[in-house]
């Protein structure tokens, strides 16, 4: 009785849902339209701030800066159309999340350190709801088909539906942020955890 449970989702039989495109972080240097775009900023060797948005290159002399925003202003701004203040960071020091391709599982790891490189952000896999510690306040995917949904945040954590499904409720993140400045509470959507993953 000491076996575990094996895992359901191994080996993807027909029913698990496909896992969301990874995001995928490049050099904002690189021919990407940046206005609106989730960016990182940092330094090679120190680290990363995320949840920034940004918007278009802007030249002064000989540099190129990106005006870089957190990412609760940026929402603000563009839904009640004001302007905020974006201090501009040098186009090398901006890196961009684009969506990837889906590439095949490389399968469990024995050990949960993961080292990386301290040269560029570091791509972050999808991980299923399920196996979070948390989810409130995270950004999620929500997969159904081949359909993803994203932009979203969990607004609980998992619980027991009317159904008797493991659910998390989920909003769109306009109106995470927009809670946030107005205490408007936001519409959620109960979505079952299996159908879930972290960006």
């Amino acid at each position: 009785m000491n076996n575990p449970l094996p895992d359901p989702f191994a080996d993807q039989p027909d029913w698990a849902p496909l896992p969301p495109r990874p995001v995928e972080i490049v050099p904002a240097t690189g021919r990407i339209e940046l206005r609106g775009r989730r960016v990182l900023v940092g330094l090679p060797g120190l680290g990363w701030r995320g949840d920034l948005r940004a918007d278009e290159r802007v030249v002064q002399g000989s540099r190129t800066y990106v005006p870089v925003i957190p990412e609760h202003e940026w929402y603000r701004a563009e839904s009640e159309q004001v302007e905020v203040f974006a201090p501009l960071v040098p186009v090398e020091r901006v890196w961009v999340e684009t969506i990837g391709e889906r590439r095949a599982s490389a399968g469990p790891t024995e050990s949960s350190i993961r080292l990386v490189s301290l040269d560029a952000p570091t791509r972050r896999p999808p991980t299923p709801a399920f196996e979070a510690d948390s989810v409130t306040g995270r950004r999620v995917v929500h997969v159904t088909g081949a359909t993803e949904q994203r932009d979203l945040r969990a607004v609980t954590e998992t619980y027991s539906g009317a159904d008797g499904d493991i659910c998390v409720r989920v909003t769109p993140e306009l109106e995470w942020y927009r809670w946030a400045w107005l205490g408007q509470a936001p519409t959620t959507l109960e979505v079952p955890v299996h159908l879930l993953w972290l960006e």
